[in-house]
């Protein structure tokens, strides 16, 4: 990546998932503000960054995201990471990036496909860089959803073009299949981070192509974060449930 840009650096992302004593990346795929503010106050302890789809949200306004989301999870350490998987040029990801919902202003992470190549990761930091902010980029290696295109070869080419790059911070990995996990971490080795979708303790849950695998397994595997959406905010306890997969993947 181009010299000037001041990034969040691994070291900071994984220090502050250390700070909170937590492996769990909530994935608060909800449709409301009040939704979303509710489930942070309720598991923030918990979680180490809170994922979101914003251009999900039904009645975004940037300024009640900014006071009812994005300032509790200040106070209480946890990280945005906006899911957005940029997948275009670097100026339309830059110009994605300052649009109405002003994901610059506000995300530590967002994800990013390495497919319409690399100057994409530019892109996106060009526009934290014009907020004033750092940030990091997660590239999709691998994905949990069945019949997806992103095969071993593909996953390789990701890893070899993005490894060096100051900008991105690690990978998201197939947390349905520790060897999946494992495999990647073989090719990341150890300065990048790997975070995996795809967990949940009942497997029961999977809908619309979507494969969970178990947090223990995606730790031990090699996996530095798990990403949990359902088993948490469709739990009827979601605060028991945190606790739970925060204990689950300790190891």
């Amino acid at each position: 990546m181009s010299a000037g840009y001041a990034c969040l650096s691994v070291d900071e992302i994984r220090s502050s998932m250390k700070e909170k004593g937590t492996r769990v990346i909530l994935a608060a795929d909800l449709f409301t503000i009040s939704e979303i503010s509710n489930i942070l106050n309720e598991v923030g302890g918990h979680i180490c960054m809170l994922k979101t789809h914003v251009d999900g949200i039904h009645d975004f306004d940037l300024a009640r995201w900014m006071s009812e989301v994005v300032a509790p999870a200040r106070k209480m350490g946890v990280l945005m990471f906006e899911d957005r998987k940029f997948a275009d040029i670097g100026y339309v990801s830059k110009i994605q990036m300052l649009g109405h919902q002003r994901i610059a202003e506000w995300a530590d992470v967002v994800t990013a496909h390495r497919i319409s190549g690399p100057d994409i990761i530019e892109g996106i930091h060009d526009a934290w860089k014009e907020c004033g902010r750092r940030g990091s980029v997660a590239v999709l290696a691998q994905m949990s959803s069945s019949g997806n295109l992103l095969d071993e070869e593909y996953c390789r080419k990701v890893v070899d073009s993005c490894r060096e790059i100051e900008g991105v911070c690690g990978f998201i990995g197939n947390g349905s299949n520790p060897g999946n996990i494992s495999e990647l971490r073989g090719l990341v080795g150890g300065a990048k981070m790997i975070l995996t979708p795809g967990i949940n303790l009942n497997s029961g849950e999977a809908r619309m192509g979507q494969r969970y695998g178990h947090p223990k397994e995606a730790i031990a595997a090699g996996s530095d974060a798990v990403i949990v959406g359902s088993g948490i905010i469709r739990n009827a306890k979601p605060l028991a449930a945190a606790v739970k997969y925060a204990k689950e993947a300790s190891v």
